[in-house]
């Protein structure tokens, strides 16, 4: 038997707001709050083969770009529809040292922690 990912940690600055926006990006809904973390996770709850992304409160500051990141597809709509909502809910264009070539696009959330979009749209 192996193992599954069931929880993604993201050190922030302010849990609240950072959990509104991936709400909004992910279709997610605040699940738990601990203190000053905030769980976040698809409407079924936890447990469900999406992962549940815990929002960290920390006061130290991000220093460079994320050893590891979200990539994300659109369920519902091409990648440049998908990047306008993106960009509309507060996403901003990141650089990573990309070319300009990638069929993807680098964003990083309001806190500055980057994250893909990638073109294939998944169901």
């Amino acid at each position: 038997m192996a193992s599954r990912i069931t929880e993604l940690v993201l050190d922030c600055h302010d849990p609240e707001n950072l959990a509104a926006f991936w709400c909004e990006v992910l279709d997610y809904v605040v699940l738990d709050r601990d203190g000053e973390d905030v769980e976040i996770g698809p409407r079924e709850g936890f447990g469900g083969l999406q992962p549940t992304l815990i929002l960290s409160k920390t006061d130290e500051p991000k220093t460079g770009k994320l050893r590891l990141h979200i990539d994300l597809n659109a369920t519902d709509r091409d990648q440049d529809a998908e990047l306008e909502r993106l960009l509309a809910a507060g996403a901003r264009p990141a650089d990573v040292g990309q070319t300009g070539e990638e069929s993807w696009h680098v964003l990083s959330d309001p806190e500055g922690n980057e994250f893909c979009l990638l073109r294939k749209r998944v169901t």
